[in-house]
């Protein structure tokens, strides 16, 4: 396949749910909410637990904004409910023997995939992205222990797409894999498309002459518009993202004007105060909160954690639901890297079984399009193997790679963060 052999002109992969006029859009996150609620109260003892401790009534939460009065479900209580009933909280609708796949992201925690093509909701987003019929695409999102790399599968699959199951790493074999097969589409992070591109460059292939390369669709990182220009540019390569979740699928995409995120359409989501959970004043920041309807995995009222601002103004793409700005941080002391979740707790489980280490810190830098690590430690006397012994142990916890750095006692305050993050949010 060359380039430009391919019809990429904007479209809707869903021209019904993607146009739905306003008023027609809320009656239906009505109508689905109130079967999400029945459902997950009959099947997913968990909300029930909810609402009770809330005072409510499946009768008094009738409209989405009543959603407002649940206090919202955090990412990092999943762990402890899961512990109490493996392996999911009772927030599963299903057996654990009817679904597809099980994943485990770190904490640990249990992601169900249930049955069924596209279980994630990620072709729309794809073909927004200017994914069409006979694309060969390098998947390039692990497909082992976390979804990613099924997610992005499953939708390119919907769209009939060839894939390539790279998953990370590997840069040569990458850059070999995509010249040979002359592959027209990748999937995965943004600064990872930037290491293959530049490898390729490397390798005697000429950008926007010998790649096939022309569409991509990243998540799991920070897309500064710098990189997506080089990425335009320099490598002819055309750039867009989507926010999704092992938890929640996919839950809101870019357009081919790329002015925001686009809600999914099967979702309802809100912006809340993160301390409160109540909503914010149009057009200020707050938290993701999301409530899906999936009957497999009936998250209600799931606090993301990721702060953004909504912008309900149309869009001259067509789509009809509002947008997300874009992410502006966390709203919690979890750090996400490189599509990852690192929470201060686990870098605790794995100093304490160091002996020696007094005090730590992980700093969290931007080089370049690159997330860098640094593990930084305080030791009482000498380190010894402490250093060997925290890279293995940090990377077997966080699925991270870190350097570590042995500082004098005393460098790091006693208030210092467990995790410090110096990257700007562009």
């Amino acid at each position: 396949m060359t380039r430009g052999s391919v019809d990429r002109s904007p479209g809707f992969y869903d021209p019904a749910m993607e146009t739905m006029a306003p008023e027609d859009r809320y009656h239906f996150l009505r109508r689905r909410l109130k079967e999400t609620l029945q459902h997950a109260a009959k099947h997913a003892p968990n909300l029930t637990a909810r609402l009770e401790s809330a005072g409510l009534t499946l009768d008094q939460v009738a409209e989405p904004d009543d959603l407002f009065r649940l206090p919202p479900l955090r990412k990092r209580e999943l762990p402890s409910l899961q512990k109490q009933v493996p392996p999911f909280g009772r927030l599963v609708a299903v057996p654990a023997s009817a679904l597809q796949r099980i994943f485990i992201s770190p904490g640990p925690i249990y992601d169900p995939e249930g049955a069924g093509p596209d279980y994630w909701r990620m072709a729309r987003a794809m073909f927004a992205a200017g994914f069409r019929r006979g694309d060969i695409v390098l998947n390039t999102f692990a497909y082992h222990l976390t979804p990613a790399g099924s997610m992005c599968d499953e939708g390119l699959a919907a769209l009939g797409c060839v894939v390539a199951p790279m998953g990370g790493g590997n840069t040569e074999t990458q850059v070999q894999v995509l010249r040979d097969v002359q592959a027209t589409g990748y999937v995965g992070t943004p600064s990872f498309l930037h290491t293959i591109l530049q490898r390729a460059e490397e390798a005697g292939i000429t950008p926007l002459r010998d790649p096939s390369l022309e569409v991509a669709f990243v998540s799991g990182g920070m897309l500064p518009e710098s990189l997506r220009s080089v990425m335009r540019q320099e490598y002819g390569v055309s750039v867009t993202q989507a926010y999704a979740s092992a938890d929640l699928g996919l839950m809101a995409y870019e357009c081919h004007r790329r002015s925001g995120l686009h809600v999914a359409e099967d979702l309802i989501l809100q912006i809340a105060d993160p301390e409160t959970g109540q909503p914010v004043a149009d057009g200020m920041a707050g938290e993701v909160v999301v409530t899906t309807f999936n009957t497999v995995y009936p998250l209600i009222r799931f606090g993301t954690g990721d702060l953004s601002m909504l912008d309900p103004a149309p869009c001259g793409c067509g789509r009809s639901t509002p947008r997300l700005t874009r992410i502006l941080g966390r709203a919690d002391d979890v750090t996400k890297i490189r599509g990852m979740f690192v929470h201060p707790s686990q870098l605790d489980a794995v100093m304490a079984e160091v002996p020696g280490v007094t005090r730590h810190q992980l700093v969290v830098r931007r080089i370049g399009f690159e997330d860098d690590l640094t593990l930084r430690i305080e030791t009482a006397g000498a380190p010894g193997d402490a250093v060997t012994r925290l890279e293995s142990s940090l990377r077997e916890a966080i699925k991270l790679r870190a350097r570590v750095e042995v500082i004098p006692q005393g460098t790091l305050p006693q208030d210092a963060k467990k995790i410090l993050d110096e990257r700007t949010w562009e």
